[in-house]
């Protein structure tokens, strides 16, 4: 039987438009799979759950970036109404997300994590910070290198500025040397990718602009460096209990070896995307990886024995 998918991109987040051109991407590698796909930009909850009981997919492919797509929120309404959908589930979107949750599980469970602090904006700017310069200050909950900062001097550190006082932020020792990217797929680490950018900062237009960012596959690394990382990736993918697929960020340089960043649960699927890569990269095409994550959706089931024990 041919299955009904849904790609939903687009959402209410920063990197709105980074979902969009994900979205367009894996609805046409789909087509070409001959799956019947349904295109949905994301705009208003009330219509997504209308368009969700009309049409009723057999799966939800989630190509939302950020808030609302990646934290759990979308992951929880679709556990609910009973739609399996790719990538990860609800809690470990959340703990994913937050870059604060997933520092505690990596110190608790040996991986290296950059020195760092949480406070809301308002407060960084009344006491500043414990962390020498240089530091990076990013939100607790964002992707994408999303109004993130470099902090080198104090002229840096004047140039910090959120719209909300209230935003958590994270504030981390900038750890100098070599931004390493692996990505997980199927319960194995693909791939170690370097990326080199041109402004030195990998940030959201070095992501997303091409030309910008040097992309180098596998990385130029001593192997059991390399290994390290691939390690880590895995071991954090379980940790957390992703689905399928994620992508964890790493730093490394001789003094403070293997470094995470961060992980990314809901990983972008755009031409400059670094999880298709790697695929290509071990043999998996954009079209074949697509299909993957839809023939291993999933929901969170609903046991209604449960409720029926419980009367």
């Amino acid at each position: 039987m041919i299955k009904k998918v849904l790609v939903m991109m687009g959402g209410f987040s920063s990197e709105r438009e980074v979902s969009l051109v994900s979205g367009k991407g894996v609805c046409e590698a789909l087509s070409r799979q001959n799956y019947q796909v349904i295109s949905y930009e994301l705009n208003d909850i009330s219509d997504f759950i209308a368009t969700l009981q009309k049409e009723k997919p057999d799966v939800v492919f989630n190509a939302l970036h950020g808030n609302w797509g990646e934290d759990g929120e979308i992951q929880a309404l679709l556990d609910l109404m009973q739609i399996p959908y790719t990538h990860s589930g609800m809690k470990a979107s959340v703990l994913g997300m937050d870059k604060s949750l997933t520092k505690m599980v990596c110190e608790k469970n040996g991986i290296k994590v950059a020195l760092g602090e949480v406070k809301t904006f308002a407060e960084y700017q009344k006491t500043g910070t414990k962390i020498h310069i240089p530091y990076v200050v990013k939100p607790m909950s964002d992707g994408s290198s999303v109004g993130v900062f470099l902090v080198k001097n104090a002229d840096d550190a004047a140039l910090v500025h959120y719209d909300d006082a209230n935003k958590q932020l994270i504030i981390e020792e900038f750890i100098d040397g070599q931004e390493l990217t692996c990505a997980v797929l199927n319960g194995k680490a693909l791939a170690v990718t370097e990326m080199r950018a041109q402004d030195a900062f990998y940030d959201y237009k070095a992501k997303y602009t091409d030309g910008v960012t040097q992309h180098i596959l596998p990385a130029p690394l001593p192997q059991d460096v390399y290994q390290k990382c691939m390690d880590n990736a895995l071991k954090l993918h379980k940790l957390l209990g992703c689905k399928m697929v994620s992508r964890s960020d790493f730093r490394y340089n001789p003094k403070d070896g293997v470094v995470l960043l961060e992980i990314n649960t809901a990983p972008g699927m755009t031409p400059l995307s670094l999880v298709p890569e790697q695929a290509k990269y071990c043999g998996i095409s954009y079209a074949e990886l697509c299909s993957m994550l839809v023939e291993n959706a999933t929901c969170r089931q609903l046991n209604v024995g449960d409720f029926n024990a419980g009367k």
